[in-house]
C-alpha cells in the first residue's frame, strides 16, 4: 500500500528510502547531476572537477561501541566524496542540540568531529547552531567538497559485465554496535563500529593506477543495499559468494540471535569496490596495506546485464539478494 505521509522507513536506505527520493525529490529537483544518484555530485567548477555532498545524522544513542554521532558526521561525509574518487578538502557543519544538552558530551562529539578531520586531512571551516525542546537530538548536518583527480570518472553507473566485485572489510559491525548499545543487548562477544575514514584508502588505489569503475559505501541499506543500488545504476547482474564475505562471529551471532541478514546491516568504514579483472591483484595488493583496509578480499563479479544481485549459498544454491525494505535498524547513522 503506497505510503501516504512520511514514515520511518523511509529514512531506512532501503526501498522506501528510494521511492521517496525518486517520487518527490527528483520530481521537483531532477537535472543531469543529481538523478546520477551517486554518493557525491561531481560538478564542473573552479578550473576542475569538484565533488560536493551533503549528509545529517541522527543516530540514537548519540554514542556507542567504537565511536560517536561526531565519528559519523566527519566520516560519512569524507566517504561520500571518497566513493567518486574525490580528494576531501572541506566540511561544514551544522548542529541542532535538544535544550539541556550537557556541553561535556557536546564537547566530546566535537572533539571526535576534530579528530576525524586531521586523519582525514580536511579542515571544518563552517557551521551553524541551533538549540530545539528536550528529547530531541543531538542531531549533526554537514557538507563537503572535494577535487576529483584528472582523468577520475567513478560512479555507481560504471560497473561493467566482467568486473569483480572486493569488499574492503568485514560487514555489518555497525548496525550491531549501535543496537547493542540502543537496546542494551548483550552478546557473546563486543561488536565495536566499523566507523573509519576511506579517503586514504581510495587515494592510494588510484595513485597506484588501479582502474576504479565504481565504489560505494554500504551504510544504510548495508551490503544488500549499495549492491542493488549499483546493479540498478549500471544495468549489470552482481553475482556474489556469501562464504566469501568476512563477517565476525559475534555479528553473525548477533544477526542470527535477532533474524537479520548481515548483508542489510549498515557499516560505516568499509566500500564495495568495481574493478577490471586484470586489476583486481593490483587492488588487493594496495587495499591490505592500509589501515582500514586489511580485510579485503574479492566477494564475486559482474556476469550479466539483467539488473539484479544473486548470492550463491554456502549449500550451492542461489538466491536473490532483495533490497532491503522497512526499517530494521531506526537511527543507525
Amino acid at each position: 500500500m503506497p505510503h501516504r505521509a512520511v514514515a520511518r522507513e523511509h529514512g531506512g536506505g532501503g526501498a522506501d528510502t528510494r521511492e521517496l527520493v525518486r517520487d518527490i525529490f527528483l520530481s521537483q529537483f531532477g537535472n543531469p547531476v543529481l538523478d546520477r544518484l551517486d554518493d557525491s555530485a561531481v560538478v564542473d567548477a573552479l578550473g576542475g572537477r569538484v565533488a560536493l555532498t551533503t549528509d545529517s545524522y541522527v543516530v540514537t544513542p548519540w554514542a556507542f561501541p567504537g565511536g560517536n554521532i561526531g565519528d559519523l558526521a566527519v566520516c560519512g561525509t569524507v566517504n561520500d566524496l571518497a566513493m567518486v574518487g574525490a580528494a576531501p578538502v572541506y566540511l561544514t557543519a551544522g548542529f541542532v542540540l535538544p535544550e539541556g544538552f550537557p556541553l561535556g558530551d557536546l564537547g566530546a562529539i566535537a572533539g571526535a568531529m576534530a579528530l576525524r578531520a586531521a586523519e582525514s586531512g580536511v579542515r571544518i571551516v563552517a557551521g551553524d547552531t541551533k538549540v530545539v525542546e528536550t528529547g530531541c537530538g543531538p542531531f549533526v548536518t554537514t557538507a563537503g567538497i572535494g577535487i576529483v583527480p584528472a582523468g577520475t570518472d567513478i560512479s555507481g553507473h560504471g560497473a561493467r559485465i566482467g568486473d569483480a566485485a572486493l569488499i574492503t572489510g568485514d560487514v555489518g559491525r555497525h548496525g550491531v554496535a549501535v543496537l547493542s548499545r540502543r537496546e542494551g543487548i548483550a552478546f557473546a562477544t563486543d561488536v565495536v563500529s566499523d566507523v573509519a575514514p576511506l579517503a586514504g584508502l581510495v587515494a592510494a588505489m588510484i595513485k597506484a593506477g588501479v582502474e576504479l569503475h565504481a565504489l560505494r559505501d554500504p551504510t544504510r541499506g548495508g551490503v544488500a543495499g549499495a549492491l542493488n543500488e549499483i546493479a540498478s545504476q549500471s544495468g549489470v547482474e552482481i553475482e556474489i559468494e556469501e562464504v566469501r564475505i568476512p563477517i565476525e562471529p559475534g555479528v553473525r551471532s548477533a544477526c542470527d540471535l535477532l533474524g537479520l541478514d548481515p548483508l542489510h546491516v549498515a557499516n560505516e568504514g568499509c566500500a564495495l569496490v568495481f574493478v577490471p579483472e586484470r586489476h583486481v591483484g593490483l587492488a588487493l595488493s594496495v587495499l591490505v596495506d592500509q589501515p582500514h583496509g586489511r580485510r579485503a578480499c574479492r566477494i564475486g563479479g559482474v556476469v550479466g546485464s539483467r539488473p539484479r544481485v544473486v548470492a550463491r549459498t554456502p549449500l550451492g544454491g542461489r538466491r536473490l539478494v532483495d533490497q532491503p525494505s522497512g526499517e530494521l535498524l531506526p537511527r543507525i547513522c
